[in-house]
């Protein structure tokens, strides 16, 4: 039964590492510079704004577009609901519509 419990909490452990910690960028594409090895630049983050190196941050293709985003909170941001994000990008100026 002891042998159980460990199980359980290693595993506990492993899974909020992979989705929290140091694992969490294979998820959503972060890491060493994937893109960045087919000659990619860096983005603009579409939700905060923040410019983003290709080597850094979360990237997330939506309808054949590769977005970058500065953060976790700001992937999820526009996983919730990417419209909302895209529209404000459109603009050529930086204003919003």
């Amino acid at each position: 039964m002891e042998g159980l419990l460990w199980l359980l909490v290693f595993g506990a452990g492993f899974y909020f590492m992979m989705r929290f910690g140091c694992g969490a960028h294979m998820m959503h594409g972060h890491g060493h510079a994937a893109g960045a090895r087919h000659g990619e630049v860096g983005g603009k983050d579409p939700v905060c704004g923040m410019q983003v190196g290709a080597d850094s941050g979360y990237t997330k293709v939506h309808e054949g577009t590769r977005y970058r985003f500065c953060s976790k909170g700001c992937l999820d941001k526009f996983e919730a609901d990417p419209a909302k994000y895209i529209n404000t990008t459109v603009s050529t100026h930086g204003g919003h519509s």
